[in-house]
């Protein structure tokens, strides 16, 4: 098998016919884009917030322009003033990135009033898709299984009792919009319900502008898997294959695998499958993600779709040789996929770490600050994904996502011993981070041979915090 880094894929020709784009976001995926842009000879724009204006995607994108001070809804969130930096520096296209504006239904809607391109699929799409509610409807109709629960929204803690009372504990809240994480509480007994109900739709309000919850039963013993796929504006589409999302903290993603382990040709041919079957029933367009939940005897059931590049993206192209920032922006500059599902070859394994500003001792809280030490590893098969270098400050304002660690090799054993030895590489100094704990799992037996659920993260912080006499009631964040 080769293991070399893989040659990315092109399209047929270069002549996109975008000449500016404008990249509403910022962070590691803000200079992904950029260099993305700069392969195909599109110029980029960076916009910054007061707290970004050294950042280092304002540095390596060819024009720059501040749009507001450092709360995101003065400047990354606020669409009057990223169109206006777009028609002063006369971009034809927008690309959202992920996070911010990439969700939001009615910003493509107003991109094209205003004559210029969104680089992501309708908003009616955005729509459809983003609400979990509408989503489960949806691909119901196509007799795809979903998490078993109510589709009402839940619009009083009566509501919420009724639920519960019907489905059987345990149940999840979660809210209708939104991801990474939030608005999402796990009921196991009937003394919590009042007290997750409140806390979940005030997260929901706080992140995502609404308080729309609904309730799933709660799957014990689960795995999260998602399949990426990729369509164009003329009906082709294809799967590129799984990822492995179950080590998550939080519900928020810490490491991700493609493809997954221990899962069966045939449960896996389901998963891409269905993947395809709802892309081609709402007639999606540019990257996109389903995600499964497969319980141990293979079961699987439709959790949401994500309609727009992942963050995890990077190991599907180190294991695929497919470029999906260059796909996507052909895709939406008009052009069809240049390659079908034949020219797809799943090559070896990839596994990626996310490095997070954050402090085990006090309870995993987001740590700020100045950095002052920045080495990241390097190396045949490590790729390294990031927005930071050493003296940039890291703000209370944004994603605490540091970078991002990706290794390749022709099988997960040799993956992961690249990265363990890719982790010790990482020194990071002014902020705390997550290296030390993402080190105690990929070093973890259990890591290796997969044997692992949606609750091996918290069994496994129990060690790490024990280990280093962190006391576990400082300790109250759980999987």
């Amino acid at each position: 098998m080769n293991t070399a880094i893989p040659c990315f894929i092109s399209g047929k020709n270069n002549m996109i016919k975008y000449k500016k784009m404008l990249i509403a976001n910022r962070g590691e995926i803000a200079v992904r884009i950029i260099r993305a842009l700069k392969e195909l000879n599109i110029c980029s724009i960076a916009v910054y917030s007061t707290a970004d204006q050294h950042a280092l995607h304002t540095r390596i994108a060819d024009e720059s322009i501040c749009i507001g001070d450092a709360p995101a809804a003065d400047s990354y969130l606020n669409t009057y003033k990223l169109l206006s930096a777009a028609s002063i520096k006369g971009a034809d296209a927008i690309h959202p990135g992920i996070g911010f504006l990439a969700e939001n239904e009615t910003f493509p809607e107003i991109c094209r009033q205003c004559g210029i391109d969104f680089i992501g699929p309708a908003g009616k799409v955005i729509g459809l898709m983003g609400n979990k509610n509408h989503a489960k409807r949806i691909v119901a109709k196509y007799h795809i299984p979903v998490i078993p629960g109510s589709c009402q929204y839940l619009t009083s803690l009566n509501d919420c009792i009724k639920a519960v009372e019907k489905m059987g504990l345990p149940v999840v809240l979660k809210a209708v919009n939104g991801g990474g994480g939030k608005g999402i509480r796990i009921i196991r007994s009937t003394e919590e319900i009042e007290g997750s109900y409140e806390m979940c739709r005030k997260e929901a309000a706080a992140a995502f502008g609404g308080c729309e919850l609904i309730a799933e039963k709660y799957l014990e013993n689960t795995r999260h898997v998602e399949v990426q796929i990729l369509s164009d504006k003329y009906g082709n589409i294809i799967h590129l294959g799984d990822r492995e999302c179950t080590i998550q903290r939080s519900n928020q993603k810490l490491i991700e695998e493609a493809v997954c382990v221990n899962i069966d040709r045939d449960v896996r041919e389901r998963l891409y499958c269905d993947a395809v079957k709802i892309a081609q029933k709402i007639r999606y367009v540019g990257p996109g993600t389903v995600e499964f939940l497969i319980l141990p005897d293979g079961t699987h059931y439709f959790l949401e779709m994500n309609t727009r590049l992942q963050v995890e993206h990077t190991i599907t192209e180190l294991i695929t040789g497919v470029d999906l920032l260059k796909e996507q922006i052909k895709i939406f500059a008009g052009e069809r996929l240049s390659l079908d599902q034949s020219d797809i070859k799943l090559t070896g394994y990839a596994v990626q770490c996310r490095i997070i500003a954050e402090d085990a001792e006090k309870s995993f809280r987001p740590s700020y600050g100045s950095i002052t030490e920045w080495n990241m590893p390097g190396g045949p098969g490590v790729r390294v994904d990031s927005g930071y270098r050493c003296n940039d400050t890291v703000t209370p304002y944004y994603d605490s996502l540091l970078a991002k660690v990706c290794c390749t090799a022709s099988n997960k054993a040799e993956a992961v011993r690249k990265m363990k030895m890719a982790l010790s590489e990482v020194w990071i100094e002014g902020i705390k981070t997550n290296v030390d704990f993402l080190r105690y799992i990929v070093e973890h037996d259990d890591f290796l041979m997969g044997n692992y659920n949606e609750r091996f993260v918290g069994r496994l912080m129990d060690g790490y915090m024990d280990e280093r006499g962190y006391t576990t009631e400082a300790f109250n964040i759980r999987p």
